[in-house]
């Protein structure tokens, strides 16, 4: 069996990391979650996933800031980075941080599996 591709998930709302964790755990991926994106590199090198949902509010540093320390770090920046947002301006954000795609919220389950389905395939 193929090892379980996995997905982090940063959001400072524990209910929206509660039911990331349930739908993504249910489909089959392992899941990981943090609240803040303080020393975001070092958090995303010790799980190493291949690929991350990130939150434009965060505490510490922001969503934006966060991706952008992804993407020019040169271990962690061919992981796809998901902006995950409930912001109406959603698409300029996740192109100012260098996102490789965006997810609106609220999300339905689908388009949440069919964004991780697309970007692990």
């Amino acid at each position: 069996m193929a090892e379980a591709k996995k997905v982090f998930v940063f959001d400072d709302n524990r209910d929206i990391l509660d039911l990331c964790t349930f739908i993504l755990e249910d489909a089959g991926y392992e899941i990981r979650t943090s609240e803040s994106a303080n020393d975001i590199e070092n958090q995303v090198k010790d799980y190493m996933p291949d690929i991350i949902f990130m939150d434009n509010w965060l505490p510490d540093l922001g969503g934006i800031e966060a991706t952008k320390a992804i993407k020019n770090h040169p271990d962690l920046k061919h992981i796809p980075v998901i902006y995950f947002s409930a912001n109406n301006d959603i698409s300029s954000l996740a192109d100012e941080a260098g996102a490789d795609s965006y997810l609106s919220k609220p999300f339905d389950i689908a388009a949440l599996e069919e964004i991780v389905k697309k970007h692990l395939s």
